[in-house]
């Protein structure tokens, strides 16, 4: 039997075998892999609080001016060794550490300062805490002054109480000049302090239009933002957000404490159930009531 004209034979059914990697691409492939998997841990390793540091770069990072994370990474470690210091005694060498925290509370970068005024509110016996605290009371960031007055109350001062009350409003973002909004978060986005909200486009005479970052002075939700494409004056409200369920959670536990009868209306929007408030807050905000209550009489 012949093969006929155009029939596919034997031999052109032959499957070609695949071209196998060589041992140089399979390495480049395998080295690709591994650092798209090692740099976002490398990130978080580097930019991560909560890792442990030894004395030495204790010191090294309360020294680095050119990176501020550094000095709020061990500000934070040795609010840890404060905090456990107080509970077992254990660790009594923080304190050599703490001229430092006072040099601090001047520093020229925010989030270094608030930060510190957290972790001097772990000893009440810190030499120069107190009054360095009271000194933020005027602090032009919001969320400094509220730290340094919510670390007040652990020393049982009540100065900062007017602070503590400001935690539970609403920050009213203005526009610091007339422009046209361009672009807006949405309402009910949560943000972070110095969170993006809405960016404002400025008409400089006859010069090309500049953009300008407006950007939320605490950590919270969006309750209201202007509408993009509307021209606002300077001065003009931009956007409102609701402060931080943490942020309010401290201030209400402060006032549990401190507070006076003259407080009772700034609680009184925590203790309604709404979906925006969480059941701990709530339950905070009636039983700092109750304290307050029970103070009066």
């Amino acid at each position: 039997m012949t093969v006929e004209e155009g029939s596919v034979g034997a031999q052109d059914l032959a499957i070609e075998p695949r071209r196998r990697m060589s041992t140089t691409q399979r390495l480049l492939l395998f080295s690709t892999a591994w650092l798209i998997c090692l740099m976002p841990f490398l990130f978080w390793w580097s930019t991560w609080f909560g890792r442990p540091l030894s004395d030495r770069q204790l010191n090294e990072y309360l020294e680095d001016s050119k990176h501020p994370r550094h000095i709020q990474h061990a500000l934070v470690q040795l609010g840890e060794r404060m905090a456990k210091q107080n509970k077992t005694r254990q660790d009594a060498a923080a304190k050599q550490w703490y001229p430092e925290l006072v040099r601090l509370a001047a520093d020229p970068i925010e989030e270094v300062r608030n930060t510190d005024a957290w972790v001097m509110g772990q000893d009440s016996s810190g030499a120069g805490f107190h009054e360095a605290l009271l000194k933020m009371l005027t602090d032009p960031s919001p969320m400094v002054r509220g730290n340094a007055a919510l670390s007040l109350v652990r020393f049982g001062d009540s100065t900062g109480r007017a602070q503590i009350l400001a935690l539970l409003q609403p920050a009213h973002i203005a526009a610091p000049t007339a422009g046209r909004i361009v672009d807006t978060d949405k309402i009910g986005t949560a943000i972070h302090q110095g969170g993006l909200i809405a960016k404002l486009a400025v008409d400089q005479s006859g010069q090309p239009k500049q953009s300008v970052d407006i950007r939320s002075p605490i950590p919270g939700r969006i309750r209201s933002v202007a509408p993009t494409a509307a021209n606002v004056a300077a001065g003009a409200e931009v956007a409102v957000v609701d402060p931080a369920t943490e942020q309010v959670w401290e201030a209400l536990r402060a006032l549990y404490l401190i507070g006076q009868p003259d407080d009772i209306p700034a609680l009184l929007p925590y203790e309604r159930e709404l979906p925006g408030i969480p059941v701990h807050v709530r339950q905070q905000a009636l039983e700092t009531e109750k304290a307050i209550r029970a103070r009066e009489k």
